[in-house]
């Protein structure tokens, strides 16, 4: 995804914590000039997550996927899980991938890159740059479908809230 204007809203944080800004994209496989806000956070490759070569394991992406939605609903004013008088609504991943086109190490801070590529009537597609210094080493997508989750019946779709909806729609 590449920058196609100059608003940015950066918030600082302190050396070691996660970074985010949110920024406008544009994807760059699109026929048209719409424009994306994406959400950017960062983050640094922990020692646990590596393997006997110190390289960040291909798995810890997934996690950081995950972390990195969440930040970005929290951006949003949003929640993975918001609970109401009808009980809770949840976003269950249906599909993950991940692509990798280099690697990472211990310590290295990595920047993340989400936006949403698809709003359907139930269903959220996320798609993920990471970059290590400029350079992408990955992407990736999610996608999780709006639930009604109750402790005696199992997770059912549902079509997302209006209210919702249009906060996400803010990231497209």
């Amino acid at each position: 995804m590449r920058t196609c204007g100059p608003r940015t809203l950066t918030r600082s944080a302190s050396e070691g914590e996660s970074q985010s800004t949110s920024q406008l994209a544009s994807d760059p496989t699109a026929n048209d000039n719409r424009c994306m806000t994406t959400f950017h956070t960062s983050r640094r490759v922990e020692f646990c997550e590596t393997d006997a070569a110190g390289i960040a394991h291909f798995s810890a992406f997934f996690l950081y996927m995950e972390q990195a939605e969440h930040a970005c609903l929290r951006d949003l004013g949003l929640s993975v899980m918001h609970h109401d008088a009808d009980g809770t609504i949840s976003w269950p991943r249906v599909s993950a991938t991940c692509d990798f086109g280099g690697t990472v190490k211990f310590e290295d801070i990595v920047d993340i890159e989400v936006g949403i590529e698809r709003l359907g009537e139930k269903s959220v597609t996320y798609v993920f740059r990471f970059a290590l210094a400029g350079q992408e080493v990955a992407t990736g997508n999610i996608i999780a479908v709006c639930c009604r989750i109750r402790p005696d019946a199992p997770p059912q779709a549902i079509a997302i809230p209006d209210w919702m909806r249009e906060k996400l729609a803010s990231r497209m």
